[in-house]
């Protein structure tokens, strides 16, 4: 027991000697004499020119070294410069194996970063070049290295590690990068924590200000949060961050923004977890909130949680960015959106549950989900209602105007250089090829009721795939105008030349409010029925019309040709044949059919139709033609075949010269300009209907005359022979 009594008073005084000797050492070495030694040390050592212009302070009790303005230059620059560096760690810490930092300042650091033009960092030139025939270091080298298996077995051992307080003040830092012409300045870098323990929390405090020259755009920054990590290093905690960034510049148009973040996380290394509780971002008006669990941080996550976008105005955002404004029809439109969502689904999937969007007075609801692994895209989406015109931009004031006034210089001789002009500009790629490849989608969507070109159309349902480049449309169906319609698209951009095939039927869709609606065209009604089967390849629209090849079968059921008087034209040649003058004057501005139905075969920009046939009150139309898509033009001939009486006018009235006879109506013309003006009586068509119409007059004339002859001989013969028999009668009865 003596022994070891003995040992520790050897070692308690082995501990007070070396502290004497260090207490002694302080107080007699001055270590600003060491001054230049330390300056021509590092000069050797580096391509620094250091500059040690403060005194250089130590204390003992707490152990601590103090260094003021010191300088260094590279190259003749200054390339970092330090007003005060303060380290001071606990002594009596450092006896009992618990190393506690007791403060570390660090005020007035001034980095000077450079890159040059040839793109090498001024940083990169700290260290000397190695002399001629000397070899650097390299990693095989540094592996051939014995390990420190010291280290490692103490490696498992908790970091025991405290600081006190640590300060940094007034630090900055400037990049230049002479090859872009981009700078980089941060400064007024401010650093607080104190009571830095692993295991429990402290408190944190950073501020900063970041200004760049391309674009020109500065930041003023805080952060303020709870910071706690374990002994281990493996799992961290931030608690009641407030960071605000005050931004403004070039990219806000010298607007001055302030973007927010706010909540608590905790995230653990080992475990692969990390947790977001409360948290909140804002931009502007622009404002999230969510709380969410992460378990994995590779490929495959599985995420757990909610997301909620609370209610913005879109414009005033827009403005709030510096952005240019969105126009739009109707003022009130973009200023109520939101959005919310619960946030699911297993390792490597993101399900996204009761989501809702809503678009000002149109609600989404639905779900989705996408696959990490193959960027697969699941959605299934239904609105109420929605109008797209007020979303559409609003007409200048005497753009109405204007646009009437092309179209007249459209229809007269600046049409060519109009169109001249249109083919001298170039045309783009209608669909991202290489884009459409990579997609792979399953979206069903459904629509209440959809308001857009002022044409209202309601349950709409569409249903598309997406794989390899092949995208299907397996339907679009919707109500519209007391009818309904259905579509069917394939587009193959499996290749350079994607290959389209459009497959319609529409079922008793009432033109006339249609056409009223989408153009305030109100010629025609009826019941349109229509079954379209076109193909067509080409990822631009002129090519697209210029390979369109099938056929549309159409049917119009009991309407109406409005503002187009059939009937009357008909009786203006009826009446000209019978040579008489028509007494009408009440025509009326329609002409009612009980069917018309045709077939419009489709050769690239060509609609050509030859059966078309129609059944008007004692009148069959029949016509044969074609539409110019391209240059949106009609040439159309049609036929008014008498079959019955037409109309009540004496001078209407059909004889046998003109029943079955054909009354020739043309329709040619631009149907962008003037549809009403399209369709008319055709005088030159009609010199040849009367020649018919003569031929069938003479004709009946001959068979008139050749009957009367007939009847006059057979009249004669008659008296003769009764003369005769009458002599006969007397003298017989005499």
């Amino acid at each position: 027991m003596k022994a070891v009594r003995y040992l520790l008073i050897a070692i308690v005084a082995v501990i007070l000697l070396a502290v004497v000797a260090i207490a002694i050492a302080m107080a007699v070495i001055n270590p600003n004499d060491y001054k230049p030694q330390i300056e021509q040390a590092v000069e050797k050592q580096t391509n620094l020119d250091l500059v040690l212009e403060g005194d250089i302070g130590w204390s003992f009790i707490p152990l601590g070294l103090e260094l003021n303005n010191v300088q260094a230059n590279l190259e003749g620059d200054r390339f970092v410069a330090l007003e005060q560096l303060v380290a001071q760690i606990d002594f009596w810490s450092l006896i009992a194996m618990a190393p506690q930092v007791d403060t570390f300042v660090l005020s007035g650091l001034d980095a000077n970063l450079e890159v040059n033009e040839q793109g090498q960092g001024n940083w990169t030139r700290i260290m000397p070049e190695p002399a001629e025939g000397e070899q650097p270091k390299t990693a095989e080298a540094e592996e051939e290295k014995p390990a420190d298996t010291t280290a490692e077995e103490g490696s498992s051992e908790p970091l025991n590690f405290n600081v006190n307080n640590v300060e940094i003040s007034d630090a900055q830092v400037h990049y230049t990068d002479k090859s872009t012409g981009q700078s980089v300045t941060l400064d007024n870098f401010t650093v607080t924590a104190s009571e830095i323990t692993l295991g429990s929390e402290f408190p944190l405090d950073i501020s900063f200000r970041v200004e760049t020259a391309k674009p020109q755009f500065e930041v003023d920054g805080s952060i303020s949060a709870r910071l706690a990590a374990n002994e281990a290093l493996n799992e961290f905690a931030v608690s009641g961050l407030s960071a605000v960034f005050d931004m403004n510049g070039e990219p806000f148009g010298g607007q001055s923004v302030t973007a927010e973040l706010g909540g608590s996380a905790v995230a653990n290394l080992e475990n692969e977890t990390a947790t977001l509780s409360g948290f909140t971002a804002s931009l502007a008006n622009l404002s999230m909130t969510t709380d969410l669990e992460v378990k994995g941080f590779g490929d495959r996550p599985a995420l757990n949680g909610k997301l909620n976008i609370n209610e913005f105005s879109l414009k005033e955002l827009l403005s709030n960015l510096g952005q240019p404004a969105v126009e739009t029809s109707d003022p009130e439109a973009l200023k109520a959106l939101a959005f919310s969502t619960n946030i699911g689904g297993p390792a490597g999937k993101v399900e996204l549950s009761d989501l809702t969007l809503k678009l000002d007075d149109t609600t989404f609801k639905g779900s989705g989900s996408y696959n990490l692994a193959n960027t697969g895209v699941v959605f299934r989406l239904q609105g109420d209602k929605l109008n797209a015109d007020r979303y559409l931009p609003p007409k200048a004031e005497g753009e109405a105007e204007s646009e009437e006034k092309a179209a007249q210089e459209t229809g007269s001789g600046d049409a060519g250089q109009q169109t001249a002009a249109t083919q001298d500009t170039p045309e783009s790629d209608l669909l991202p090829l290489d884009t459409l490849r990579t997609l792979l989608l399953d979206i069903d969507f459904g629509l209440a009721e959809l308001i857009v070109s002022n044409l209202t159309i309601k349950e709409i349902t569409a249903s598309t795939t997406a794989e390899k480049g092949l995208i299907k449309v397996d339907e679009f169906s919707g109500k519209l105008y007391e009818g309904g319609f259905g579509a069917q698209v394939t587009l193959d951009a499996r290749s350079d030349n994607p290959k389209w095939k459009i497959g319609s039927k529409v079922s008793n869709v009432q033109t006339l409010p249609l056409l009223t609606d989408l153009a305030e065209v109100d010629m025609l009604s009826g019941g349109a029925n229509l079954n379209v089967d076109v193909t067509t390849s080409g990822n631009r629209i002129s090519v697209l019309r210029e390979n369109a090849d099938g056929q549309i079968n159409f049917n119009l059921a009991e309407g109406q040709f409005r503002k187009m008087n059939l009937t009357r034209m008909a009786c203006q040649g009826i009446a000209l044949v019978n040579q008489e003058s028509l007494t009408t004057s009440d025509w009326g501005a329609a002409t009612p059919f009980n069917d018309m139905r045709g077939t419009l075969q489709i050769n690239g920009n060509t609609l050509k139709n030859t059966d078309l046939v129609a059944a008007l009150a004692g009148m069959k139309l029949e016509g044969d033609g074609t539409i110019d898509l391209k240059q949106s033009t009609m040439d159309y001939e049609a036929g008014l075949r008498i079959v019955g009486e037409i109309h009540r006018d004496e001078a209407c009235r059909v004889t046998e010269y003109v029943e079955n006879v054909v009354i020739p109506v043309e329709c040619r013309g631009n149907f962008a300009e003037d549809p009403a003006g399209l369709c008319s009586f055709d005088g030159s068509r009609f010199r040849d209907t009367l020649k018919t119409i003569a031929a069938n007059a003479a004709k009946a004339k001959a068979k008139e005359e050749v009957d009367k002859a007939k009847a006059k001989a057979k009249e004669k013969v008659e008296e003769k022979l009764q003369e005769k028999l009458g002599d006969k009668l007397k003298g017989l009865f005499n």
